[in-house]
């Protein structure tokens, strides 16, 4: 899936397009793995006159590497990325970057990742689809304290809280084992090296997922992480022992 065209974006009507000599451009941050396509966003984003692209990641460890260094003002994230994905990385930057904006840029409009994406700290969640002038007014939106969403997005996010929202007991524990198993899932390691890495048998790995599922009231990795990640400011603890 492509962005719409810089053409088309320098085509439409794009309202206030002088830039003022003494304001600096608004400074934007992308996370996207496929290269062609990273590339159109570069230049669509370039294409805006009161806009510049400061960096590019191909990938979420990347991003948290590298953008922090380049304090943008927005990030779009694309939520499909290979190892650590957009949802996660999103957790990582908010608790590094928490005065950048994040706007997450997906193909599709999954109720589970609307859900999923707003809970890790998303500012909005924008379809690739999205036209070039309604982009623009969507990073003007959520710089100004808005949450743009499509309205495709806005029905799903509403569906979302009305199946999902739910007290969850945020007095549960999770062992020793479970919270090590938690952090190098984290970090992205499958659950063979996790039970390479903590001497155990994927068996064992898997069961002990199962229980974290069960004290978190979740169905996924994804989820897991997140949900554990933000019980913990974000921060997931290490010990040692990893």
């Amino acid at each position: 899936m492509t962005p719409p065209s810089v053409k088309s974006a320098k085509s439409a009507p794009l309202r206030g397009q002088a830039r003022s000599a003494a304001r600096p451009p608004i400074r934007v941050a992308l996370v996207e793995d496929q290269p062609k396509v990273r590339e159109s966003w570069v230049q669509l984003i370039n294409s805006f006159p009161d806009f510049t692209c400061v960096c590019a990641c191909g990938t979420g460890e990347e991003a948290v590497r590298v953008i922090p260094a380049d304090q943008p003002d927005v990030i779009l994230m694309d939520i499909f990325l290979p190892r650590m994905s957009g949802i996660e990385c999103t957790v990582r930057l908010k608790a590094l970057l928490p005065g950048s904006q994040i706007v997450i840029l997906t193909a599709m409009d999954d109720q589970e990742l609307v859900f999923l994406a707003l809970e890790a700290g998303a500012d909005g969640y924008l379809l690739k689809r999205t036209k070039p002038a309604d982009l623009r007014a969507a990073l003007l939106d959520v710089l100004g304290g808005g949450a743009p969403m499509t309205s495709q997005i806005a029905r799903r996010v509403i569906e979302s809280f009305r199946l999902k929202a739910k007290t969850r007991d945020e007095s549960v524990r999770l062992s020793v084992r479970e919270e090590q198993i938690l952090v190098l899932l984290s970090q992205g390691f499958s659950n063979k090296l996790i039970a390479d890495k903590l001497e155990i048998s994927i068996d064992t790995v898997c069961s002990h997922l199962k229980h974290v599922f069960e004290k978190l009231h979740v169905s996924t990795r994804t989820e897991a992480v997140v949900r554990y990640m933000n019980s913990k400011g974000s921060q997931p603890k290490t010990d040692g022992s990893l």
